[in-house]
């Protein structure tokens, strides 16, 4: 491509809109145009983001979304809520509309009530729920990508369903670092520190996101128990879940799903060993767009470990990564691919 893609960052001052600010301001073909913050409109972008004071972009002024000029992409990084009332102006003023919030994940009047109250309408046609390594190339002029806990999810437990080799009841642990609570957390640091404690034992709002990209996907329902809980880390989302293989399933068929799913995602890589350490961990994925998947079997009962980056991998990332598949580029360009060590 000659011409840099034009985006609009919306909501600059939260945790993955800063991930993507400084995502964008180190890729080739993108032009960071636009930053939106309500709270901080007239402020300079590194006064309100401090680990972006020394890049270029830092010296941006932060404006109100009314204010957004035409763009080629719109990346919402919006508190669940706020899009669908401005929906309808940004689409007119974007040709793509990427949401990282979870306005338009489910599907079920019923679940958005109950999870996305404050979300209903802003936008008359479907909005597909997209996952890069499981879903075409996106047409769309709207894409909703999955929450960061739902999409660790999917990555351990899809192989096992499209294949058909599990009984329907799982079991995840689903584990976050604090940033996933965002910027308005008033969870002491004191509580977290050292500490590891119960985020919801029932009814978490991943959940039935999880089921219904799993039904889509596969054509498979789980029958599904999702509780999660908070890790003493800024970042990092861990998922452990865990089940039985139907009776005619044996290791080397998991062996052998794990590596049909993955062998082509640049992105969703197979960490499997005998050792502790070659199994995924938030070491190697933190700072990265990199997803590590693990799978161990005995006895006819299986265990999945994912691992990744909840503000890269399951943020601002993924929403780089359809902005790539979507204007034609390489997948991983502006993408890092390591972690940080140790």
């Amino acid at each position: 491509m000659t011409e840099r893609i034009t985006v609009a960052v919306l909501g600059g001052s939260g945790f993955i809109g800063a991930e993507l600010i400084r995502l964008l301001a180190g890729h080739p073909q993108v032009e960071p145009k636009f930053v939106s913050s309500a709270r901080h409109a007239g402020q300079r972008v590194g006064q309100v983001v401090p680990g972006l004071r020394n890049s270029p972009v830092g010296a941006r002024r932060m404006r109100l979304i009314d204010e957004m000029p035409k763009v080629d992409v719109a990346v919402a990084c919006l508190p669940n809520g706020a899009l669908p009332a401005v929906l309808e102006d940004v689409s007119g003023r974007a040709d793509l509309v990427i949401n990282v919030a979870g306005d338009y994940r489910l599907r079920q009047p019923d679940e958005i009530d109950k999870h996305y109250p404050e979300s209903a309408g802003g936008w008359r046609h479907p909005i597909p729920y997209w996952v890069p390594e499981f879903c075409a190339k996106p047409s769309e002029p709207v894409l909703n990508l999955p929450g960061c806990m739902a999409v660790a999810t999917l990555y351990a437990l899809y192989p096992l369903f499209q294949a058909g080799l599990v009984e329907p009841h799982v079991v995840v642990d689903a584990k976050t670092g604090s940033s996933g609570s965002g910027t308005g957390s008033v969870e002491h640091p004191a509580l977290r520190d050292g500490n590891v404690r119960v985020h919801r034992l029932h009814g978490h709002r991943h959940a039935p996101e999880v089921r219904q990209a799993l039904a889509d996907l596969t054509g498979r329902t789980p029958d599904l128990q999702f509780s999660t809980f908070s890790l003493p880390v800024a970042r990092g989302v861990m998922v452990a879940a865990y089940g039985r293989l139907t009776p005619d399933a044996a290791s080397g068929d998991v062996r052998r799903a794990y590596a049909r799913a993955y062998a082509d995602t640049p992105f969703v890589r197979m960490a499997n060993g005998p050792a502790p350490m070659a199994m995924p961990m938030l070491k190697t994925v933190v700072g990265s767009n990199v997803a590590e998947v693990g799978v161990a079997v005995e006895d006819g009962r299986w265990v999945a470990v994912s691992t990744l980056d909840n503000l890269i991998k399951g943020g601002a990332g993924q929403a780089v990564q359809a902005l790539n598949r979507v204007y034609g580029l390489d997948e991983r360009l502006g993408l890092p691919e390591a972690g940080g060590w140790p």
